[in-house]
């Protein structure tokens, strides 16, 4: 499984500003290795974010996207305390989940 996510969510009136770290190598089946061979296809390509178990944000990716991806967002009506979850699944099919808390 992959390393777990940073993950932080500011409160800053009503809205938070959410930040996400993603842990992932994100090959695009293009680069070839030292021996000549291609190296294959792993990226994330679909990643989804919950406020307390409401869905606020889907999104699917491709190759394109750098290593280690980061993401943020603006979350309205959060509130100090509030879970903020995000779940990513590659092309391979390993997930990985973490969570957070407004602060």
């Amino acid at each position: 499984m992959a390393d777990p996510m940073r993950i932080r969510a500011q409160l800053a009136g009503d809205k938070a500003t959410v930040r996400v770290l993603m842990h992932h190598e994100m090959e695009t089946g293009q680069r070839k290795d030292s021996a000549g061979r291609t190296v294959a296809a792993w990226f994330i390509q679909e990643v989804a974010i919950t406020h307390n178990g409401r869905p606020v944000l889907s999104a699917q990716w491709g190759p394109a996207m750098a290593k280690n991806p980061f993401l943020q967002f603006n979350l309205r009506g959060a509130r100090a305390g509030d879970r903020v979850a995000v779940t990513w699944k590659d092309n391979r099919g390993g997930t990985r989940s973490d969570e957070a808390v407004v602060a």
